[in-house]
C-alpha cells in the first residue's frame, strides 16, 4: 500500500461535509484453537462500545503494518507475527463528538497472534474476545470489514504471500 498514510479522496454518504478521509491502519488478529479452527480478535471501541478490530493513526517512522501491531499491542496486549500484507481496506466514521465525525479509510494488516499480555496501555478500557471469522464478520458494523473477516483463511494467505497463489 505504497502512499497510503495522510489523506485519501473520498466520496461517500458520511454525514459530515468532507472528501478527504483519513487514513488508520488496523490489525486483523487471529490464531488457531484447540481443533486447529481459525479464530479472529475483536475488542470493543472505547466510545461506543461496539466490535471492531484494534485500529489507530499512522506512526511516524512506522509501515502500515507496523502501525497495526503497535495499535494491536497497545489495544489488547497482542504480540505476535506481522504479515506486510494489506487483506482490505474498510471506511467508517470516526466519532469526535455530539454531530461531529471524521471519515477514515482503514488497511488490515494480519498478525498471527503468539503471546497475549496481561499488561498493555489500553488494559480495562475494552473487551476482548475471539470468534469464528464468519461470526466476527457478524459483528461488526462496517460491511468492508464483515467482508474482510468473513473471507479471512491463514492458508490462502500464506499461498497469497509466498507467491503460491
Amino acid at each position: 500500500m505504497q502512499g497510503f498514510g495522510q489523506t485519501l479522496k473520498r466520496a461517500d454518504s458520511f454525514s459530515i461535509d468532507a472528501e478527504e478521509a483519513i487514513a488508520q491502519y488496523g490489525a486483523l488478529c487471529y490464531r488457531r484453537d484447540r481443533k486447529g479452527r481459525t479464530e479472529v480478535l475483536l475488542i470493543t471501541s472505547r466510545d461506543t462500545g461496539r466490535w471492531v478490530i484494534p485500529k489507530g493513526w499512522p506512526v511516524k517512522g512506522l509501515s502500515g503494518g507496523e502501525s497495526a501491531r503497535r495499535e494491536a499491542f497497545e489495544e489488547a496486549g497482542v504480540e505476535g507475527e506481522l504479515i506486510e500484507h494489506c487483506l482490505g481496506l474498510y471506511a467508517y466514521a470516526k466519532v469526535l463528538g455530539p454531530g461531529r465525525e471524521l471519515p477514515c479509510i482503514v488497511a488490515v494488516y494480519p498478525i498471527r497472534v503468539e503471546k497475549m499480555r496481561k499488561d498493555f496501555p489500553e488494559k480495562g478500557q475494552r473487551r476482548l474476545e475471539w470468534f469464528r471469522p464468519a461470526k466476527a464478520a457478524g459483528l461488526v458494523d462496517e460491511p468492508e470489514l464483515g467482508e474482510i473477516l468473513a473471507g479471512f483463511d491463514p492458508q490462502r494467505l500464506a499461498e497469497d504471500t509466498l507467491g503460491g497463489g
